[in-house]
């Protein structure tokens, strides 16, 4: 229960937090940002239910000594096994694709602003900047000084702020690794149910659980 609980907190932060909010509002329908922002709260959401069911499920068939109960717990932990393994896989085979399209926003945003094409994506890039805490980027044009000094936040003057690439690189990075411990942990957390169930089914079906029930006759 605390491992999905654990999940369910993850995916509503990561969901809700400003620095993804701010960038999912701004990608456009065209980048893969958003639908990995919405793919990831409700993956998160829908693997901590099943992971807290099988646990009460586990438990309660402990007790109630129930073979029903111990094979639908055990279908549950199967069912957040097989949907951790391919989430923890696609972590790593597409390591990058989430700071890729997080980037591509801001490099949209950034070059707009610095054409002038747009004022309300001033507005979009200063909300970047804030939830970051960074300052522009590194631009081989050069001509950068005019776009951050509208847009960067109060104490990031050039020069002291942060590049907002190497911040939004940072930021993923630490986390990812945390989603990747708490992938890790539940695919061996479901290995380790699977395996229980399984013992406890047996032992009930074949009668060899330490409360045994039932009358004896003598002859």
């Amino acid at each position: 229960q605390l491992l999905g609980l654990s999940i369910a907190t993850l995916s509503t932060v990561t969901h809700y937090r400003l620095h993804f909010t701010t960038i999912s509002d701004i990608s456009l329908e065209s980048n893969s940002y958003r639908v990995i922002h919405h793919a990831a709260f409700y993956f998160g959401i829908c693997l901590s239910m099943t992971l807290i069911l099988a646990a009460l499920l586990s438990s309660t068939a402990t007790v109630r000594e129930s073979q029903c109960l111990t094979a639908m717990g055990f279908f549950c932990f199967a069912l957040a096994f097989c949907g951790s393994l391919p989430a923890a896989c696609w972590r790593y085979t597409h390591s990058t694709k989430v700071e890729d399209s997080m980037m591509d926003v801001y490099d949209l945003v950034y070059e707009e602003v610095r054409r002038n094409t747009s004022s309300f994506r001033r507005h979009e890039l200063t909300a970047i900047h804030e939830a970051f805490l960074c300052c522009g980027k590194h631009s081989p044009f050069g001509d950068t000084d005019n776009v951050e000094h509208k847009t960067c936040p109060p104490g990031q003057a050039r020069g002291a702020g942060q590049d907002c690439l190497r911040e939004i690189q940072n930021f993923l990075k630490k986390h990812m690794e945390l989603v990747s411990t708490l992938l890790g942990v539940t695919i061996g957390f479901t290995i380790y149910g699977m395996i229980l169930t399984s013992f406890l089914w047996f032992s009930i079906h074949f009668g060899s659980n330490l409360d045994r029930k039932g009358k004896y006759i003598l002859r």
